[in-house]
């Protein structure tokens, strides 16, 4: 294990977080900053038509606002509360700042993602479905090489979410409720059959569920942290200039005894944030290829909003609790990390009362990922096998999530983050030689846009 940890902890260090910044700058550039251009529209799109229902007669599976509700719901997970608070404790607070960085430039790739999936998808037995393996076998010329990236995308992507990275998400929950007294078997045997209950129904059940749930663990969680901060308002201004100043400075900030260097704040604030919002590494394309969207680039707004609720909006809670309650100096002495780190804030300022909010929070944001990766799973599944692989991976993710509740999650970790990084290469090499595809979508958007404008 700790050869893999080596071999993984490289890749990230020196391949992966690069060629996911890489792919970001090249698409925010090469799309004009549609990050900052698009920024209204993106919002509009997202959150406009949230109460629009799917019609039976249109061509999607799900409505646009269903899709970036099942893309949240896998986004926002364990790495919202526990990531943010390791990448603090390890690298300062300058990590957040780079942790925004990630996000913004991520919003580009993952608006590339979006339109690709939408504009390669597929029907198969009746249902839709897409994502990297599809635009990888349809849209490189080299066919042959399109089907291997396509078919190592998918045993990846299989392993690091649906099942290993399933395991890890029903182990926070466990870890979580055992705090509260409730019994990790009890836990996992509990999630496996709801998990099941939901899944079976494919993405029109999923979509419905993440579409009720996502909005209220997100409101829930949002609420608990503004009290957070109202109580510690006095220590806001601080905790900004010290998140902006450890960016670029080694020098130790609020009480902490030493300073962090520059460079671990940039890696763990950029690994985080896209660790967290998954732009480039080929996850919530599935959920955005099956909304029904007027074009392409309407859902890849979409896609670019979902960045904004996941690292910009709930991270940068997350981060403020744990160092507006100075909660990540608390957690060096007492030797705690990741969600401990949080849950450590949020008693600071509350108390018992603290510890159960979060331990409900955490449920929450994990099971809703447990949900979404199950789908992104599927997809892929039925990529490779068809329908008929479905039952048997059902039965696998359900069985993944009673063992996640009673194995140690330690080396499941490392194994989610190894697959994670075999995942984010065929998908990197798929969107970067697609690049003039999305570009070429873009300009069309545009052009459809100004027409409507003159018919007005």
């Amino acid at each position: 294990m700790d050869t893999l940890i080596r071999i993984t902890n490289f890749m990230w260090d020196n391949i992966i977080t690069y060629l996911l910044l890489g792919i970001g700058l090249l698409y925010t550039i090469r799309l004009g900053f549609p990050q900052f251009t698009k920024l209204g529209t993106a919002f509009s799109e997202a959150f406009g038509k949230v109460f629009k229902k799917k019609k039976p007669d249109e061509a999607g599976e799900v409505s646009s606002f269903q899709a970036l509700a099942t893309a949240i719901a896998a986004q926002v997970g364990t790495g919202n509360i526990g990531g943010v608070a390791s990448a603090i404790l390890a690298g300062g607070p300058g990590a957040v700042f780079w942790m925004w960085i990630s996000g913004i430039l991520g919003m580009s790739t993952i608006f590339g993602e979006a339109v690709l999936a939408q504009t390669y998808r597929e029907e198969k037995d009746g249902a839709i479905y897409g994502g990297p393996s599809y635009y990888l076998t349809n849209g490189l010329k080299h066919k042959k090489l399109g089907k291997i990236l396509a078919v190592m995308f998918s045993v990846f992507i299989i392993i690091a979410l649906g099942l290993v990275g399933n395991m890890v998400q029903s182990n926070s929950i466990s870890l979580s409720l055992e705090q509260i007294g409730i019994n990790p078997v009890v836990t996992g045997v509990a999630l496996a059959v709801i998990v099941g209950l939901i899944v079976i129904g494919g993405i029109q059940r999923i979509s419905k569920f993440a579409e009720l749930v996502v909005p209220f663990m997100a409101i829930i969680y949002f609420g608990g942290a503004i009290f957070v901060l109202v109580k510690f308002s006095s220590n806001i201004i601080p905790v900004f200039k010290a998140i902006f100043t450890s960016a670029f400075s080694a020098k130790a900030v609020l009480g902490g005894a030493v300073g962090f260097s520059v460079k671990q704040a940039i890696r763990l604030g950029l690994q985080r944030g896209l660790f967290s919002n998954e732009a480039g590494m080929g996850s919530t394309p599935h959920a955005h290829a099956v909304a029904d969207v007027p074009h392409p680039c309407n859902q890849g707004f979409v896609a670019m909003a979902g960045v904004i609720v996941d690292t910009i909006i709930i991270c940068t809670l997350t981060a403020l609790i744990v160092l507006v309650t100075d909660a990540q100096n608390v957690a060096a002495v007492e030797g705690l990390k990741s969600v401990a780190v949080t849950q450590k804030g949020f008693e600071i300022a509350f108390g018992r009362a603290g510890e159960v909010f979060l331990a409900i929070a955490l449920t929450f944001f994990a099971f809703t990922t447990i949900v979404g990766w199950y789908y992104f799973g599927e997809s892929n599944v039925v990529y490779l096998f068809g329908k008929k692989g479905l039952t048997p991976y059902r039965i696998l993710v359900m069985a993944a999530v009673v063992a996640g509740t009673i194995f140690s999650a330690d080396n499941v970790w490392e194994l989610s983050d190894f697959f994670n990084a075999l995942m984010v290469i065929p998908n990197v090499i798929g969107i970067f030689a697609l690049s003039g595809v999305v570009k070429k979508k873009y300009e069309e958007w545009k052009e459809l846009e100004k027409m409507k404008k003159v018919k007005r």
